[in-house]
């Protein structure tokens, strides 16, 4: 069986790692995988006799855990709050012990019973009580990093603890050493020791990876409870027919093989099967098509879909935990358990790092011992070595990148929900993409207008005036390219279940819809077989006569963008997958379009992680875009989620990754700067250690011998600070990061910018909607024009293409409006 526990207390890969390691070795354990994450474990185990073995051999190896979703109070990680206080308390101690020791060097004012040599146990004394606060402050350090030390498994917390020990500790027994000398009247020791006690860079080394640490939290947010917004999908009661009434009952009183009743507006309740009525269902929330499905009986229903219009009864089939909506849930939870963490190169090298720089400190105390030197030298050489490794630069290399970097994205419409997704975002090499609502608008448009017999405009007024009492998305598609066009009332309307409308215009009745509404009357209508193999869907339009008008197409299509952002991943070596439940044909139609390398279509829900799995069996990388609630499992299973802003909101919550702007180019953005920021971090890193490469033999005393240079303590810490400065530095770079950095994406700007060339015109004498409708019918009827929009409030339109200005001001005065300038 599984068990899932809560674990609290990790703060780096080398922890999840311990934690894994001690819940493998409890006997009866089979296996255990922790979620650095999510903070939490996964343990296989044959039964739960080791619930309580795992939980103290957990809290035995210095973490806390409880079985998932027990109240048991545990202790958890320091708030935000808790955190600044701590970084408040300890800046300003900080900066006091910095007055002292460092302004005889900046000539500030001191006290006249801190200076001279007479006052250096005085000066030393306060040096050593305003830097234990700071010790306390971040007593955590050392109480998990000593630990972790003690179980053979140091992390970054042990690298901290040694770190600003070694300091203290050196400071330390500089005092006792100051004070021998004044009782012997060496004043030559002590002026030496006065001004070197470095109890500085304990309190620098505590405070700044402090505010190291804050920076990492706040760069990684806050995941989503995405399962909940899944589980509000469910209506709360569904309406049954018992005894040969409908009666109104609670959602998981439905019994499979009860007779369900739904009417427009209804959310079905229960998966089943349509026994008598029609409707049309928006199966967006599943399926993520845009278009609704029309259903009659015999047809199957999924529950959490939506029934726009029409009224039907149906049998439920699935019920409870079985239902499509469920499986999607379960799927959610498994995928976003089942996620490994990504382990740092810092927590990688920690376990090397710091057992080596203890040996080195240690080799060479002995050394300069058996080579005869006293025993302050040789101390003096092993402190130098732990103080010039200190890992402030190492513990600050990452958290400062990923928090500029994650800054800078938000500024760009791009948010990193936490900083493992900005890290594996680099490696994608394949980049896999929902098709409605990402690659394309998500709603239907109206490509093409063929009429027959009749104008192009008087097709559209007719169609127009049939489709204005229709709530099919295809009448919306047709009313959005009838705005501006005075259209006709509609008398007898009347709905064709599964096959169109029909109504009286201007006295002539006209019918409306799909080929076997005008098969009734045996209209010949035209073979469309090639647009329709394009994912374009043709309705058709006759007169009471049998006399064919024409035909109306309308398809999602693609942004304005997906293509461009298909050719920009493309020349980053990243193969883009289209992956979507809509049919084959349609698909690679869109897939063509926009220069895609393969299409996975007709995948169900469920099918969509299962897809992703197995393309990651394939050994690739992967990252998945999607915006509706169907993308939510494949958003967790993939090794980094990506959602479009403008989709579902349970997709964003799956999501690492979010693109606020709902634009594919943004997604090349989040590529480009992942790489950026992991060449940042990589460079980071490298200077990190390069400090420690080149001082550790320098501080170990190996230039005393031939040139009799010996390392300070004091040069040791002002060249740790000096790493953590560049660090930083090198950091804040990426603020100079641009959008439009790489040529190809300038070069697409470009090309953009030249073909939507937009022209303004101030217009008076708008004053309703219907102002604003003819205005823009007046400038969409002048040549060259792409788009015209009106604001109201600053009473002008905006025109989109190379139209002429000249005809366009005369067009609208024509429209009986006056323009302005």
């Amino acid at each position: 069986m599984n068990i899932k526990f809560t674990v609290t207390g990790m703060t780096c890969a080398a922890c999840a790692a311990r934690v894994e390691k001690t819940a493998k070795m409890v006997p009866g354990v089979e296996n255990a995988e922790v979620n650095l994450l999510s903070g939490t474990m996964s343990v296989v185990a044959a039964d739960r006799v080791v619930v309580p073995l795992v939980e103290k051999a957990v809290t035995d190896a210095g973490y806390h855990t409880v079985v998932f979703g027990e109240k048991k109070q545990v202790q958890t990680r320091d708030d935000s709050q808790s955190i600044l206080k701590r970084i408040a308390f300890s800046a300003i101690l900080l900066l006091i012990l910095m007055y002292f020791t460092m302004g005889h060097m900046l000539h500030l004012p001191l006290p006249v019973w801190y200076v001279g040599n007479e006052n250096s146990l005085v000066a030393a004394l306060l040096q050593l009580f305003l830097t234990l606060p700071v010790i306390y402050l971040n007593r955590a350090y050392y109480s998990k990093g000593f630990k972790a030390l003690i179980h053979r498994a140091p992390n970054m917390d042990s690298l901290i603890a040694v770190g600003s020990g070694a300091a203290l500790i050196y400071g330390i027994a500089v005092i006792f050493r100051m004070a021998y000398a004044i009782g012997h009247g060496q004043w030559d020791i002590v002026a030496l020791y006065r001004d070197n006690l470095y109890f500085e860079s304990a309190a620098m080394i505590l405070t700044l990876i402090t505010v190291g640490k804050y920076l990492e939290s706040r760069a990684k947010g806050k995941a989503g409870d995405a399962v909940k917004k899944l589980m509000d999908l469910r209506p709360k009661t569904a309406v049954v027919i018992r005894d040969g009434k409908q009666i109104a009952v609670p959602l998981e009183d439905v019994l499979v093989g009860e007779t369900v009743v739904i009417r427009s507006g209804d959310r079905i309740p229960v998966d089943g099967v349509i026994i008598s009525g029609y409707g049309t269902l928006n199966q967006s929330a599943i399926t993520g098509e845009s278009v609704p499905v029309e259903k009659t009986a015999g047809d199957t229903l999924i529950a959490a879909t939506v029934c726009t219009e029409g009224y039907f009864e149906y049998t439920a089939q699935k019920v409870g935990e079985d239902t499509t909506l469920s499986q999607i849930i379960r799927l959610v939870e498994e995928a976003g358990g089942s996620k490994a963490p990504i382990a740092r190169l810092a927590d990688k090298v920690a376990g090397v790092f710091v057992p080596a720089v203890m040996a080195i400190a240690l080799v060479t105390f002995v050394i300069w011992l058996a080579f005869g030197a006293t025993l302050e030298f040789a101390l003096n050489c092993a402190i130098c070595v732990l103080v010039i490794s200190c890992p402030c630069a190492l513990g600050l290399a990452t958290p400062v990148a990923i928090m500029v970097a994650t800054g800078k994205g938000a500024g760009m419409g791009v948010l990193f929900k936490n900083a493992q997704a900005l890290e594996t975002l680099h490696k994608a090499d394949t980049i896999v993409l929902d098709k409605t609502g990402t690659l394309t608008i998500g709603m239907p448009q109206v490509t093409d207008v063929i009429a027959s017999g009749v104008t192009d405009d008087k097709l559209l007024k007719i169609a127009g005036a049939l489709e204005s009492k229709s709530e099919h998305p295809f009448a919306k598609a047709i009313l959005e390219r009838t705005s501006g066009m005075h259209l006709d009332d509609c008398d007898d309307f009347a709905v064709l279940p599964g096959r169109g409308v029909k109504g009286s215009v201007d006295g002539t009745v006209y019918y409306g819809g799909n080929r076997a509404l005008m098969d009734s009357p045996k209209i010949t209508v035209p073979n469309f077989a090639e647009m329709t193999a394009n994912g374009k869907t043709p309705l058709y339009f006759a007169d009471e006569e049998g006399t064919y008008l024409g035909a109306i197409l309308a398809a999602d299509v693609l942004k304005q963008d997906s293509g461009d952002a298909v050719k920009t991943l493309h020349k980053y070596g990243v193969e883009v997958i289209m992956l979507t439940g809509d049919n084959a044909a349609t698909a690679q139609a869109i897939a063509s379009d926009a220069g895609i390398d393969m299409v996975i279509a007709d995948v169900l829900p469920g099918q969509k992680a299962v897809a992703i799995q197995k393309l990651q069996q394939e050994g690739r990388k992967l990252a998945m875009v999607g915006d509706g609630i169907n993308d939510a499992p494949a958003l967790a299973m993939a090794d980094v989620g990506i959602a479009i802003g403008t989709g579902t909101d349970i997709a964003m919550e799956s999501a690492d990754i979010v693109l606020m702007q709902g634009d594919l180019l943004s997604l090349c953005d989040a590529v480009r700067l992942s790489k950026a920021t992991i060449r940042n971090i990589k460079q980071n890193l490298f200077w990190a250690f390069f400090y420690n490469v080149l001082g550790i033999p320098v501080a170990a005393g190996v230039l005393y011998s031939a040139f009799g240079f010996l390392l300070s303590p004091m040069l040791g810490a002002a060249a740790m600070s000096f790493s953590s400065i560049f660090v930083v530095t090198n950091a804040l770079r990426l603020r100079l990061f641009r959008q439009t950095a790489d040529s190809e994406v300038l070069e697409i700007k470009s090309v953009k910018e030249n073909k939507a060339v937009e022209t303004v015109i101030y217009v008076d004498g708008m004053m309703c909607k219907h102002c604003k409708a003819h205005v823009e019918a007046a400038c969409k009827g002048v040549a060259g024009t792409q788009d015209a929009v009106v604001d109201l409030e600053k009473k002008c339109v905006t025109v989109t293409g190379p139209a002429d200005a000249q005809a366009l001001k005369q067009a609208i005065t024509d429209a009986g409006y006056d323009v302005v300038g």
